[in-house]
């Protein structure tokens, strides 16, 4: 989920002004109003002026691991996803301590592979089953288990046998594990295929993401007799206004729009090693989602609760000169980056990111940029305002603090 991507395409300067009127959503945002919206906030985000652009490296490392006593309260009023990941334990454990957060969970567990001429659907040995248990015992959070569709394209989509025994395979193993549905990775896949250059073989992959949504939609979960199975669907971010053949626009989430009961947004990764830069610029995000969702009201009202922006919970640390290339960085890498280098953090107002730069021993420059409280607080007041869903990637990679925002 977490791949880097190249630079976007931004809107121009005169898009936005029309979108937005003569104030930008950024300066609407700053610090002079965040004191008034954080009010709904509970108070240990509030009462210690923590969400704020002028923050030191001090502040973070002892506020960061404080919990407040009722941190279980909401105060996100749409859908919230949160990706856990088995290689990255703390996921699971945030998931349980912060469960009345989250609607969805979507542990990273299966893979839907060719095996010579049928398919398999791997990953059954990652499910933690005592892990669910306790989750709904604390909570009402639905799973979703990811499942990237890695089988061959070509020979999936053009054969209905193929295709039936794909839907079969996911369905049947929701109800044997007892899920709420499946999260469901395979655009990227076709893209890197390159079949979606091809308008029939696009048009049978459009197909296949219904059909498995209204098979989905057919079973009742386990949990809850009154809830059908869920599919939340994962999409990338157009890199410009003019969409290519092989990227998914408004169109393709029309067409979804029945089958599918979220899209998961991958509105992270705008900057890589060859442009150090924001994560996630402000500008940007607010662009994807305008692009996505139409000009007009009433597409934009159905719409957007089925769209989850992605909020990333992890950063870079690029390596500016003499280096080679940059890294992701998680919460324990960037906590040991603050007590190690004490740096100065700078606010990026244009991006709506935090960063700050260092030299490592070898007198090598770095820029880093990690989330903030914020950050993160002016990307869910973004999506407040489109009336949108998020999805994080992923929890087990942030601080702790983070999920007070939540």
């Amino acid at each position: 989920m977490a791949r880097r991507r190249e630079r976007r395409v931004e809107p121009s300067p005169d898009r936005r002004k029309e979108r937005d009127g003569t104030a930008t959503r950024e300066e609407k945002l700053g610090d002079s109003d965040a004191s008034d919206r954080t009010k709904r906030l509970e108070p240990v985000v509030t009462e210690r002026g923590l969400i704020k652009t002028d923050i030191n490296f001090q502040e973070i490392l002892t506020e960061n691991s404080k919990v407040a006593e009722n941190a279980s309260q909401r105060h996100y009023d749409y859908p919230v996803l949160a990706y856990i990941t088995p290689w990255n334990s703390r996921g699971y454990e945030m998931a349980k301590r912060f469960n009345s957060k989250f609607t969805h969970l979507s542990p990273v567990w299966y893979d839907l592979k060719s095996q010579g001429s049928s398919l398999v659907l791997e990953g059954r040995h990652n499910a933690d089953k005592g892990w669910m248990s306790e989750l709904r015992m604390r909570g009402d959070a639905l799973v979703l288990p990811r499942v990237v569709l890695e089988a061959v394209p070509t020979e999936m989509l053009k054969k209905k046998k193929q295709m039936d025994k794909a839907i079969d395979l996911i369905v049947t193993e929701c109800k044997e594990m007892e899920y709420d549905g499946i999260v469901l990775e395979s655009w990227s896949r076709w893209a890197a295929y390159g079949i979606l250059h091809d308008p029939d073989l696009r048009n049978m992959a459009l197909k296949f993401v219904k059909q498995l949504g209204h098979a989905l939609h057919s079973v009742r979960s386990t949990k809850n007799p009154e809830q059908q199975l869920q599919l939340v669907y994962v999409i990338g971010p157009p890199h410009s206004e003019r969409l290519q053949q092989h990227e998914f626009g408004p169109e393709d989430v029309l067409t979804l729009s029945d089958a599918v009961d979220g899209f998961s947004l991958m509105t992270y990764d705008f900057s890589g090693p060859n442009n150090p830069g924001p994560n996630a610029p402000l500008q940007w995000i607010r662009f994807i989602l305008q692009l996505l969702l139409g000009s007009t009201a009433n597409n934009a009202q159905r719409l957007a609760p089925k769209v989850f922006l992605g909020i990333n919970f992890y950063g870079n640390d690029f390596a500016l000169s003499g280096g080679s290339g940059s890294k992701a960085i998680i919460g324990r890498d960037y906590l040991s980056l603050l007590e190690k280098h004490r740096p100065l953090l700078q606010w990026e107002k244009n991006s709506g990111e935090h960063f700050f730069v260092y030299s490592d021993h070898n007198n090598v420059r770095h820029a880093v940029f990690y989330p903030s409280l914020m950050s993160i607080y002016m990307r869910l007041e973004e999506a407040r305002s489109w009336g949108t869903g998020i999805s994080i990637w992923e929890i087990g990679q942030g601080l702790d603090y983070f999920c007070h925002l939540l």
